[in-house]
């Protein structure tokens, strides 16, 4: 059997583990095992298969590995606790009087203390939307 297909199943096998794994290094030995292939098919000794193996591996590492990571890995922001408050709309439920003055605001089911973002008193049934939160007290303004 011919050296080349022992480079292919290897580029087989090793783009299969690297479907088990989540790091993208092995996809790029998978992608040296190719070249390797290609070496041996064109009729390059083993030594020219091994560093066509070598250089290939490398250059996806450092060139194609970044990109994939890059499209797979986006790691967007999710806000949690406290921070997943701001931007919440809500209604307030009890009158937000002067500045400084709390009232209430229900906010997906949750009555939450208030004061206004403004200072300006903020009437009963306002739709209303978190700017910031201190403890549990939330700053609004009206929308």
């Amino acid at each position: 059997m011919d050296i080349w297909i022992y480079w292919v199943v290897a580029a087989l096998i090793l783009f299969i583990v690297e479907l088990f794994t989540s790091g993208f290094a092995i996809i790029c030995l998978s992608i040296g095992a190719a070249g390797g292939a290609i070496a041996a098919a064109a009729g390059g000794s083993i030594e020219i298969q091994l560093l066509v193996f070598a250089i290939t591996s490398m250059v996806a590492l450092l060139g194609v590995r970044p990109i994939l990571k890059r499209t797979f890995y986006r790691r967007a922001e999710v806000a949690t606790n406290q921070n997943a408050m701001i931007g919440k709309r809500g209604t307030v439920c009890v009158d937000i009087e002067a500045e400084g003055e709390s009232g209430r605001v229900m906010i997906e089911g949750v009555d939450w203390r208030a004061v206004s973002a403004t200072g300006e008193p903020i009437a009963s049934g306002t739709k209303v939307v978190v700017t910031a939160i201190e403890s549990v007290v939330l700053t609004v303004k009206a929308l």
